[in-house]
């Protein structure tokens, strides 16, 4: 399972993005990874992360 998620702490600050990635066994969650990342002030194409 995955997820993707942006978050924000200050008002009008870009935030920060967020994915987490779960190993489950029989409905239980056995390991688990993210990676979080600074979303830019200005993205480098124009579709950006959001």
């Amino acid at each position: 399972m995955v997820t993707h998620s942006h978050l924000i702490l200050e008002p009008d600050k870009p935030g920060r993005t967020l994915a987490d990635f779960f190993l489950l066994e029989n409905g239980r969650i056995v390991e688990h990874w993210d990676v979080i990342q600074d979303v830019p002030e200005t993205a480098a194409d124009y579709v950006g992360m959001f």
